[in-house]
């Protein structure tokens, strides 16, 4: 089994994520992405404990605690006074409680990290300008055909290429999308260029009828990161690469507290990027005989629960888990869907209820919510407490 090639198509988090343990398995990989040079768009991601294993077992512990931030607390407010409606502690409870460090840094910084782990496993295990076309399967392996003409063959085809993926879309078709009404905003500040006084070093979201902002630190407390959901009807693309004018997103926020006015006047004019959020319901069949997907190909997650990634990271300990098990291929996916999907549904399914609950219409309705409900030990319990390395499967 160990001699098998994996193929993976798509060089994201997730992608990089399976490649580096699969290599460290004794698995060959060839990873094909369609981009000409190997980078991350983005700006914060959120790492809890049950992603940091999988990055720990990688060795890339010491290098992501360097170079992120560890928040204090998770902290709910007002959108408009910062009354504060509820707060736990988060870094330093999550490492007590889950072994691991709860981590906040910048995705670029991560995608650096985990490119360099798999080129250190395998030197030539990424291949550039390979847009994947379609692929064909049969009782002896996978093919991959790419843009260019030429082909990869291959044990297993791993479908990492993300929310638009080419690979689920052979074998389950396109995936139906619900606009969740919120526009999402995303810009990343220098801290000095925001004024006096700043937001203390915890995860803040601010919520007000029709929208909510999260804001956290980056690079040891050098980058500001905010996300802003604000309700509209304009519905654009689906990239974190669109820009729109800086004016917009001002007045998206007229009337919201003074912090969050700092970090929009402090925005670079040409760098405020937005997004239209959309739903998709999670799916339950991930995988052919010789083809699975991971990721945002196979469960795509809005950012209300901050799992994406860490969904996506965890995809990859056990899909290497799974091929070890498992002598047959078939059986090897069958076994890594079966204890994936869940979970991951799971996630899907509470990140969609969190934008409901962060929108709620009055002032005397979030009080109440939040006064009843105790986030930090239900994602203790069910979330972080996860560790993709030893979980059980069946």
């Amino acid at each position: 089994m160990a001699k098998r090639k994996i193929i993976i198509a798509g060089a994201g988090l997730g992608g990089l994520t399976a490649a580096s343990c699969l290599l460290k398995a004794g698995f060959d990989v060839e990873i094909y992405e369609q981009a000409p040079q190997l980078a991350e768009v983005g700006a914060g991601i959120q790492i809890s404990a049950n992603a940091m294993h999988v990055l720990s077992d990688l060795g890339l512990r010491d290098q992501i605690m360097a170079a992120g931030v560890r928040p204090g607390a998770y902290v709910f407010r007002l959108h408009d006074t910062g009354e504060e409606l509820q707060r736990f502690n988060l870094a330093a409870d999550h490492e007590r409680m889950h072994g691991q460090p709860y981590n906040q840094l910048h995705r670029a910084d991560l995608h650096e990290m985990l490119a360099a782990k798999a080129m250190s496993l395998k030197p030539n295990v990424v291949n550039l300008n390979k847009r994947a076309l379609r692929f064909t399967e049969n009782d002896d392996g996978v093919e991959l055909f790419f843009a260019d003409g030429t082909s990869a063959k291959g044990d297993v085809l791993v479908g990492a290429d993300g929310l638009k993926s080419v690979v689920r879309a052979q074998f389950l078709g396109s995936m139906p999308a619900t606009y969740t009404g919120d526009g999402a905003w995303r810009i990343t500040v220098p801290i000095e260029k925001v004024r006096k006084p700043h937001l203390e070093h915890v995860m803040s979201v601010f919520m007000g009828p029709g929208g909510h902002c999260v804001c956290y630190y980056l690079r040891g407390g050098a980058l500001l990161n905010f996300v802003g959901c604000i309700e509209t009807e304009e519905v654009s693309e689906e990239s974190w690469t669109k820009k729109f004018p800086k004016e917009r997103l001002r007045a998206d926020l007229v009337g919201w507290h003074p912090a969050i006015q700092a970090i929009v006047d402090a925005a670079d004019d040409d760098g405020c990027y937005r997004w239209s959020l959309h739903n998709r319901a999670p799916i339950r069949n991930w995988s052919t005989q010789r083809v699975t997907i991971m990721g945002d190909a196979a469960h795509p997650t809005l950012p209300y629960l901050a799992q994406g990634a860490a969904m996506a990271i965890e995809d990859g300990a056990v899909l290497t888990r799974a091929l070890l098990m498992k002598s047959s291929v078939p059986e090897a996916l069958d076994l890594y869907q079966r204890n994936r999907v869940e979970r991951t549904a799971r996630v899907v399914e509470v990140s969609t209820f969190n934008r409901r609950l962060f929108h709620l219409p009055s002032v005397a309705e979030m009080r109440a919510a939040f006064s009843k409900r105790d986030e930090g030990e239900d994602r203790n319990n069910w979330l972080y407490a996860y560790n993709p390395l030893t979980v059980e499967l069946v």
